[in-house]
Protein backbone atom coordinates (compact mmCIF):
# COMPACT_ATOMS: atom_id res chain seq x y z
CA UNK A 1 0.00 0.00 0.00
CA UNK A 2 1.38 3.25 -0.96
CA UNK A 3 1.95 6.44 1.67
CA UNK A 4 0.11 9.01 0.19
CA UNK A 5 2.79 11.82 -0.43
CA UNK A 6 1.51 14.24 2.37
CA UNK A 7 1.17 11.96 4.90
CA UNK A 8 5.32 10.54 3.74
CA UNK A 9 6.07 14.39 3.75
CA UNK A 10 5.06 14.87 7.33
CA UNK A 11 6.39 11.79 8.86
CA UNK A 12 9.66 12.87 7.16
CA UNK A 13 9.29 16.38 8.97
CA UNK A 14 8.45 14.29 11.92
CA UNK A 15 11.58 12.04 11.34
CA UNK A 16 13.78 15.29 11.01
CA UNK A 17 12.46 17.24 13.77
CA UNK A 18 12.91 14.26 16.27
CA UNK A 19 16.82 13.57 15.15
CA UNK A 20 18.02 17.41 13.73
CA UNK A 21 18.29 19.21 17.21
CA UNK A 22 20.47 15.78 18.24
CA UNK A 23 22.72 15.84 15.04
CA UNK A 24 23.46 19.75 15.37
CA UNK A 25 24.23 19.36 18.74
CA UNK A 26 27.23 16.87 17.89
CA UNK A 27 30.84 17.69 19.05
CA UNK A 28 32.86 18.80 16.10
CA UNK A 29 35.48 16.50 15.29
CA UNK A 30 38.72 17.26 12.93
CA UNK A 31 40.58 13.86 12.45
CA UNK A 32 44.42 14.45 12.45
CA UNK A 33 46.38 13.92 8.92
CA UNK A 34 47.36 10.39 8.06
CA UNK A 35 50.54 11.47 6.87
CA UNK A 36 51.32 12.82 10.22
CA UNK A 37 48.90 10.79 12.59
CA UNK A 38 49.62 11.03 16.32
CA UNK A 39 47.09 8.28 17.37
CA UNK A 40 45.70 10.78 19.92
CA UNK A 41 42.58 11.85 20.74
CA UNK A 42 42.15 15.24 22.15
CA UNK A 43 39.12 16.85 23.35
CA UNK A 44 38.46 20.66 23.61
CA UNK A 45 35.73 22.36 26.58
CA UNK A 46 34.53 25.50 25.04
CA UNK A 47 32.50 27.71 27.10
CA UNK A 48 33.51 31.21 28.64
CA UNK A 49 31.60 34.29 28.77
CA UNK A 50 34.16 36.75 27.49
CA UNK A 51 37.01 35.62 26.04
CA UNK A 52 35.75 33.97 23.04
CA UNK A 53 36.76 30.50 23.70
CA UNK A 54 34.83 28.77 20.90
CA UNK A 55 36.65 30.51 18.47
CA UNK A 56 40.25 30.21 19.74
CA UNK A 57 39.60 26.38 20.70
CA UNK A 58 38.04 24.83 17.38
CA UNK A 59 41.26 27.27 16.03
CA UNK A 60 43.60 25.34 17.49
CA UNK A 61 41.61 22.20 17.11
CA UNK A 62 42.11 22.48 13.41
CA UNK A 63 45.81 23.04 13.91
CA UNK A 64 46.65 20.63 15.66
CA UNK A 65 44.35 17.85 13.43
CA UNK A 66 45.98 19.02 9.91
CA UNK A 67 49.42 19.81 10.68
CA UNK A 68 50.17 17.68 13.19
CA UNK A 69 48.00 14.60 13.11
CA UNK A 70 46.24 14.86 16.48
CA UNK A 71 42.49 13.35 16.39
CA UNK A 72 40.24 16.29 17.79
CA UNK A 73 37.18 16.86 19.55
CA UNK A 74 35.58 20.32 20.06
CA UNK A 75 32.39 20.38 22.40
CA UNK A 76 31.01 24.45 23.06
CA UNK A 77 27.95 25.32 25.18
CA UNK A 78 24.72 25.30 23.29
CA UNK A 79 21.38 26.66 24.36
CA UNK A 80 18.28 24.87 23.94
CA UNK A 81 18.07 25.23 19.70
CA UNK A 82 21.50 23.88 19.45
CA UNK A 83 23.52 26.93 18.74
CA UNK A 84 26.57 28.35 19.77
CA UNK A 85 26.25 30.39 23.56
CA UNK A 86 29.52 31.17 24.95
CA UNK A 87 29.17 30.81 28.98
CA UNK A 88 26.04 28.18 28.77
CA UNK A 89 26.15 25.46 31.40
CA UNK A 90 25.02 22.91 28.79
CA UNK A 91 28.13 21.00 26.86
CA UNK A 92 26.53 18.21 24.98
CA UNK A 93 29.12 15.66 24.04
CA UNK A 94 31.15 15.08 26.78
CA UNK A 95 31.53 11.57 26.53
CA UNK A 96 34.35 11.97 24.01
CA UNK A 97 36.72 12.20 27.62
CA UNK A 98 36.10 8.24 27.95
CA UNK A 99 38.60 8.35 25.05
CA UNK A 100 40.88 11.15 25.54
CA UNK A 101 44.24 11.60 25.86
CA UNK A 102 44.60 14.85 26.49
CA UNK A 103 41.67 17.77 27.40
CA UNK A 104 41.86 21.33 27.01
CA UNK A 105 39.69 23.53 28.85
CA UNK A 106 38.42 27.24 28.08
CA UNK A 107 35.32 27.64 30.36
CA UNK A 108 34.15 30.08 33.27
CA UNK A 109 31.48 29.91 35.60
CA UNK A 110 30.15 26.69 34.38
CA UNK A 111 27.45 24.65 36.44
CA UNK A 112 26.82 21.41 33.95
CA UNK A 113 24.50 18.98 34.75
CA UNK A 114 25.35 15.92 36.67
CA UNK A 115 25.20 13.83 33.47
CA UNK A 116 27.37 15.41 31.48
CA UNK A 117 29.67 16.62 34.51
CA UNK A 118 30.44 12.73 35.54
CA UNK A 119 32.68 12.44 32.42
CA UNK A 120 34.85 15.47 33.34
CA UNK A 121 35.31 13.89 37.25
CA UNK A 122 36.17 10.55 35.28
CA UNK A 123 38.36 12.08 33.41
CA UNK A 124 40.31 13.75 36.31
CA UNK A 125 39.75 11.08 38.24
CA UNK A 126 41.98 8.95 35.99
CA UNK A 127 44.62 12.05 36.02
CA UNK A 128 44.26 12.95 32.13
CA UNK A 129 46.67 15.56 31.31
CA UNK A 130 44.92 18.71 31.43
CA UNK A 131 45.37 22.60 29.86
CA UNK A 132 43.75 25.29 31.21
CA UNK A 133 43.35 28.69 29.37
CA UNK A 134 42.81 32.00 31.21
CA UNK A 135 38.71 31.59 33.24
CA UNK A 136 39.59 27.99 33.45
CA UNK A 137 40.64 28.87 36.55
CA UNK A 138 37.57 29.88 37.57
CA UNK A 139 35.59 26.99 34.98
CA UNK A 140 33.21 25.75 37.60
CA UNK A 141 30.35 27.36 39.35
CA UNK A 142 27.62 25.98 41.60
CA UNK A 143 26.68 28.28 43.99
CA UNK A 144 23.90 27.00 45.88
CA UNK A 145 23.09 24.77 42.79
CA UNK A 146 23.37 21.13 44.28
CA UNK A 147 25.18 19.21 42.66
CA UNK A 148 27.55 15.76 42.99
CA UNK A 149 30.52 17.88 41.79
CA UNK A 150 30.19 21.10 43.39
CA UNK A 151 33.56 20.56 44.67
CA UNK A 152 35.18 21.64 41.40
CA UNK A 153 33.56 25.13 42.68
CA UNK A 154 36.18 27.58 42.15
CA UNK A 155 35.22 29.01 45.85
CA UNK A 156 34.82 25.42 46.83
CA UNK A 157 35.48 24.35 50.64
CA UNK A 158 35.45 20.93 50.09
CA UNK A 159 37.71 19.55 52.58
CA UNK A 160 40.69 17.94 50.46
CA UNK A 161 39.53 19.65 47.10
CA UNK A 162 39.56 23.91 48.33
CA UNK A 163 39.04 26.17 45.40
CA UNK A 164 37.85 23.69 43.38
CA UNK A 165 39.14 22.66 39.63
CA UNK A 166 41.40 26.10 39.35
CA UNK A 167 43.37 25.84 42.55
CA UNK A 168 43.91 21.84 42.39
CA UNK A 169 43.99 21.02 38.96
CA UNK A 170 45.61 24.13 37.14
CA UNK A 171 47.28 25.46 40.38
CA UNK A 172 45.27 28.74 40.77
CA UNK A 173 41.60 29.70 41.10
CA UNK A 174 40.36 33.30 40.31
CA UNK A 175 42.58 35.79 41.92
CA UNK A 176 41.61 38.63 39.91
CA UNK A 177 42.82 41.32 37.02
CA UNK A 178 45.63 42.83 36.82
CA UNK A 179 45.45 45.06 33.88
CA UNK A 180 42.36 46.46 31.94
CA UNK A 181 40.87 44.67 28.84
CA UNK A 182 41.10 46.43 25.53
CA UNK A 183 43.41 49.42 27.51
CA UNK A 184 46.65 47.51 28.83
CA UNK A 185 48.44 45.35 25.81
CA UNK A 186 50.22 42.38 27.89
CA UNK A 187 53.86 41.80 26.95
CA UNK A 188 54.54 37.87 28.37
CA UNK A 189 58.33 37.83 28.58
CA UNK A 190 59.84 33.97 28.24
CA UNK A 191 61.99 33.55 31.82
CA UNK A 192 65.65 33.26 30.56
CA UNK A 193 66.61 30.21 32.45
CA UNK A 194 63.31 28.33 31.21
CA UNK A 195 64.12 28.76 27.23
CA UNK A 196 65.42 25.38 26.74
CA UNK A 197 62.00 23.74 28.37
CA UNK A 198 60.63 22.14 25.74
CA UNK A 199 57.42 24.11 25.70
CA UNK A 200 59.52 27.12 24.70
CA UNK A 201 61.10 25.87 21.48
CA UNK A 202 60.99 27.52 19.24
CA UNK A 203 59.01 30.97 20.86
CA UNK A 204 60.30 33.98 20.67
CA UNK A 205 61.38 35.62 23.91
CA UNK A 206 58.38 38.35 23.30
CA UNK A 207 54.81 37.46 23.13
CA UNK A 208 51.77 39.75 23.10
CA UNK A 209 48.62 38.96 24.29
CA UNK A 210 45.55 41.46 23.85
CA UNK A 211 43.50 40.15 27.18
CA UNK A 212 44.51 42.68 30.11
CA UNK A 213 46.78 40.77 32.67
CA UNK A 214 45.34 38.34 35.42
CA UNK A 215 47.03 37.90 38.86
CA UNK A 216 48.77 35.49 40.04
CA UNK A 217 49.67 33.86 43.15
CA UNK A 218 52.36 31.35 42.51
CA UNK A 219 52.75 28.10 44.58
CA UNK A 220 56.01 25.68 45.05
CA UNK A 221 55.07 22.96 42.79
CA UNK A 222 54.84 25.29 39.80
CA UNK A 223 57.04 25.62 36.94
CA UNK A 224 56.98 28.99 35.35
CA UNK A 225 57.88 29.61 31.92
CA UNK A 226 56.79 33.37 31.18
CA UNK A 227 56.01 36.62 33.03
CA UNK A 228 52.93 39.15 32.28
CA UNK A 229 53.68 42.74 32.07
CA UNK A 230 51.03 45.00 31.55
CA UNK A 231 51.62 47.99 29.06
CA UNK A 232 50.43 50.92 29.36
CA UNK A 233 48.20 50.85 25.77
CA UNK A 234 47.48 48.32 23.49
CA UNK A 235 50.41 49.21 21.43
CA UNK A 236 53.43 46.95 21.32
CA UNK A 237 56.12 49.49 21.77
CA UNK A 238 53.93 51.19 24.83
CA UNK A 239 55.90 51.50 28.41
CA UNK A 240 55.28 48.86 30.67
CA UNK A 241 52.76 50.11 33.46
CA UNK A 242 55.10 51.00 36.40
CA UNK A 243 52.60 50.42 39.20
CA UNK A 244 52.38 46.66 37.90
CA UNK A 245 55.60 44.62 38.18
CA UNK A 246 55.64 41.24 36.22
CA UNK A 247 53.44 38.53 37.09
CA UNK A 248 53.72 34.83 36.29
CA UNK A 249 51.34 33.76 33.04
CA UNK A 250 52.14 30.50 31.99
CA UNK A 251 53.36 27.63 34.00
CA UNK A 252 53.52 23.71 34.41
CA UNK A 253 52.32 21.06 37.33
CA UNK A 254 51.00 18.37 37.99
CA UNK A 255 47.77 16.80 40.05
CA UNK A 256 46.77 13.76 41.18
CA UNK A 257 43.92 12.05 40.12
CA UNK A 258 41.44 9.44 42.02
CA UNK A 259 44.21 6.38 41.84
CA UNK A 260 47.39 8.63 43.14
CA UNK A 261 47.96 8.88 39.17
CA UNK A 262 49.61 12.00 37.88
CA UNK A 263 48.68 13.77 35.04
CA UNK A 264 50.73 16.75 33.58
CA UNK A 265 48.80 20.09 33.20
CA UNK A 266 49.63 23.95 31.37
CA UNK A 267 48.24 26.68 32.87
CA UNK A 268 48.12 29.84 30.79
CA UNK A 269 45.92 32.88 31.93
CA UNK A 270 46.01 34.06 28.46
CA UNK A 271 44.31 32.67 25.08
CA UNK A 272 41.21 34.77 24.08
CA UNK A 273 40.36 34.89 20.56
CA UNK A 274 43.11 37.57 19.56
CA UNK A 275 45.89 36.78 21.73
CA UNK A 276 46.41 33.50 19.44
CA UNK A 277 47.02 36.17 16.34
CA UNK A 278 50.32 35.88 17.85
CA UNK A 279 52.58 33.55 16.46
CA UNK A 280 54.75 32.57 18.87
CA UNK A 281 51.73 32.33 21.91
CA UNK A 282 49.79 29.72 19.73
CA UNK A 283 53.55 28.18 19.00
CA UNK A 284 53.43 28.05 22.52
CA UNK A 285 50.14 26.23 22.90
CA UNK A 286 50.87 23.61 20.54
CA UNK A 287 54.47 23.06 22.33
CA UNK A 288 52.41 22.58 25.20
CA UNK A 289 50.27 19.82 23.59
CA UNK A 290 52.93 17.57 22.90
CA UNK A 291 54.56 17.89 26.49
CA UNK A 292 51.48 17.16 28.24
CA UNK A 293 51.07 14.45 26.25
CA UNK A 294 54.43 13.20 27.10
CA UNK A 295 55.78 13.83 23.79
CA UNK A 296 58.24 16.20 24.21
CA UNK A 297 60.77 14.98 22.01
CA UNK A 298 58.54 15.28 19.15
CA UNK A 299 58.61 18.83 19.65
CA UNK A 300 60.29 20.88 16.41
CA UNK A 301 60.74 24.79 16.50
CA UNK A 302 59.94 25.33 12.85
CA UNK A 303 56.47 22.82 12.56
CA UNK A 304 53.63 24.48 11.27
CA UNK A 305 51.21 26.23 13.29
CA UNK A 306 49.46 28.85 10.65
CA UNK A 307 45.70 28.18 10.82
CA UNK A 308 43.78 26.17 9.18
CA UNK A 309 41.11 27.81 7.05
CA UNK A 310 40.04 31.43 7.51
CA UNK A 311 40.56 32.86 11.05
CA UNK A 312 38.87 36.02 11.80
CA UNK A 313 38.77 36.73 15.91
CA UNK A 314 35.79 38.49 16.84
CA UNK A 315 37.26 41.20 19.13
CA UNK A 316 36.38 39.57 22.96
CA UNK A 317 34.08 41.04 25.40
CA UNK A 318 30.98 40.08 27.44
CA UNK A 319 28.08 38.81 25.73
CA UNK A 320 29.91 39.51 22.48
CA UNK A 321 29.65 35.95 21.03
CA UNK A 322 28.65 35.15 17.48
CA UNK A 323 25.02 34.70 17.12
CA UNK A 324 23.62 31.78 15.01
CA UNK A 325 26.52 29.44 15.18
CA UNK A 326 25.80 25.87 15.09
CA UNK A 327 28.90 23.42 15.62
CA UNK A 328 28.53 21.87 12.62
CA UNK A 329 29.58 25.26 10.37
CA UNK A 330 33.24 24.24 11.93
CA UNK A 331 32.74 20.83 10.63
CA UNK A 332 36.02 20.05 7.99
CA UNK A 333 38.80 22.51 7.24
CA UNK A 334 37.56 25.38 5.09
CA UNK A 335 34.99 27.43 6.92
CA UNK A 336 35.77 30.54 8.53
CA UNK A 337 36.29 30.62 12.54
CA UNK A 338 34.08 32.23 13.31
CA UNK A 339 31.33 31.64 11.29
CA UNK A 340 29.68 34.95 11.45
CA UNK A 341 30.72 38.29 12.53
CA UNK A 342 26.85 38.53 14.13
CA UNK A 343 27.68 39.15 18.28
CA UNK A 344 24.94 41.22 19.23
CA UNK A 345 25.04 43.96 21.66
CA UNK A 346 27.04 43.75 24.63
CA UNK A 347 24.72 43.92 28.13
CA UNK A 348 24.83 47.38 29.34
CA UNK A 349 24.62 48.04 33.04
CA UNK A 350 21.62 49.74 33.95
CA UNK A 351 21.26 53.43 34.83
CA UNK A 352 19.99 54.54 38.04
CA UNK A 353 17.10 56.60 38.47
CA UNK A 354 18.17 60.03 40.01
CA UNK A 355 16.11 60.99 43.09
Amino acid sequence: MRIPKLISATLLALFISAVLPKAEANPVKYKGSESSSKGKHIVFIASDHEYRGEETLPALARILAKHHGFDCTVLFGLDENGEVKAGESNIPGLEALETADAAIFFTRFQALPDDQMKHIDAYLNRGGPVMGLRTSTHGFKYGKIESAFSKYDFQAKTEGYEKGFGHQVLGQTWVGHYGKNHQQLTRIVVIPEKTDHPILTGVEKVMHAHAGGYNAVPADDWNILTMAQPLMSMEPTAEPDASKPPMASEWTREYAGANGEKGRVFTSLYGASEDILDKSYRRMLVNATYWMLGMEDQIKADAPIGFVGPYKPNTFRGGGYARGVKPAMYDGFESQIPANNNTGAAPQPKKKKKK
